[in-house]
């Protein structure tokens, strides 16, 4: 990691130590349960391969999956390999930061304060999530010692915890409620697998994102502290109206940190970046209900409790957070990309569909994601 006398812009080591920490306690177990648990998602992690490819008639790339290692993590762990992560793709942003802090007056003395600073900062941030994600593709992972990855970046996490704990909310079947858990991120990571210059393509774009930010580093910060501000608030008994709720603050203003960091270039770049991750969720949820009626006998129940649970969130305070941090944006990712994959499908079929996977010119746009039509138009007829 570039950095400036040996002063990172974040403590990563600290924003770790902050995460874990102050993260929620997962639900009770027993050892013996929690040996079984991680057993069966291992299980259902391996099965899904099979129901995936034969569904969406994609096929691995060479050894694909078989080199894609699966990680049953708590939630301590999923910090850990979210912030390798972070690092590694924050690395351009941060050092070009980091450049401009050393021609600041006092940049030595702010960047040993603010490193510290926003590494608790991070860190609180991370904690919240934690608690929150099921599953996830890890497309730029770079393999640790304790976090192992492919030879191109990629692993599968399931949280066992944050399963485990939402199936006990919904009150479903717990072992269909795992594999289909497992069924979503297992296309993720067919698609990655199935598709070589997915994973490039993804990367060229995020660093150009990157590399046309221009942003004074005290900006940024002041970001992350507002969505801070916003936890630290309510824990201490503020009313959720003041954290943003009502749609007024930082979070109503701007609709999530990302956006506030935009250029002109940037709003283009995160356009493309919007409507190519509209069409990864929305295709694994596609699949994931696809399968299901095959394999996963209350996959009707488990949808219906489990999308009343995203919309709504787990209260007012996660509402306001996921305004502030651009979540929101991402259950419209869910949503409309999965509304964009069944309309194609019932179009011209999932072979037709699979058209999409051909080069980075046959993604839908933006706008093709609310209007598949168009997207058929233009791959399927004008090629036709």
């Amino acid at each position: 990691m570039t950095s400036l006398g040996g002063v990172e812009m974040v403590d990563w080591k600290l924003a770790v130590q902050t995460a874990t920490r102050l993260v929620r306690p997962g639900p009770d177990v027993s050892r013996d349960e929690a040996r079984e648990i991680v057993a069966e998602l291992r299980r259902h992690a391996k099965a899904s391969e099979e129901h995936v490819r034969a569904f969406t008639r994609l096929a691995q790339d060479g050894a694909g999956a078989a080199d894609t290692p699966v990680l049953v993590v708590d939630r301590p762990g999923w910090v850990r390999a979210n912030v390798a992560g972070f690092r590694e793709l924050l690395q351009p942003l941060l050092g070009k930061m980091e450049a401009r802090r050393a021609g600041m007056p006092g940049g030595a003395v702010l960047g040993a304060v603010g490193g510290k600073v926003t590494g608790v900062e991070v860190g609180m941030l991370l904690s919240f999530l934690a608690s929150r994600v099921l599953g996830q593709y890890e497309t730029f992972a770079p393999a640790t010692r304790d976090l192992p990855g492919s030879p191109d970046g990629g692993r599968l996490l399931l949280v066992a915890p944050n399963i485990v704990h939402v199936e006990r909310e919904l009150g479903v079947e717990p072992h269909d409620f795992r594999l289909w858990v497992c069924l979503h991120e297992e296309t993720h990571r067919t698609q990655f697998t199935a598709v070589p210059w997915l994973r490039d393509h993804l990367r060229m774009e995020i660093q150009s994102f990157l590399e046309e930010t221009d942003i004074d580093p005290s900006t940024l910060l002041e970001r992350l502290r507002q969505a801070v501000q916003t936890l630290g608030g309510n824990r201490q008994g503020e009313p959720a109206e003041h954290a943003g709720e009502d749609g007024g603050g930082a979070a109503g203003e701007h609709g999530g940190i990302v956006e506030l960091v935009q250029t002109p270039a940037q709003r283009e770049i995160l356009g493309r970046l919007t409507a190519v991750m509209s069409l990864l969720e929305g295709h694994a949820d596609y699949v994931m209900d696809g399968v299901g009626p095959q394999v996963v006998p209350s996959v009707s129940e488990i949808r219906e409790k489990f999308q009343k649970r995203r919309a709504t969130g787990a209260g007012r305070l996660d509402q306001a957070l996921r305004k502030l941090l651009g979540l929101d944006a991402k259950l419209r990712q869910y949503r409309d990309g999965e509304r964009f994959v069944r309309a194609v499908v019932d179009e011209v079929g999932m072979d037709g569909f699979n058209r999409v996977w051909t080069s980075p010119n046959t993604l839908p746009t933006r706008a093709e994601i609310t209007k598949p039509a168009e997207w058929i138009a233009r791959v399927h007829r004008k090629a036709d």
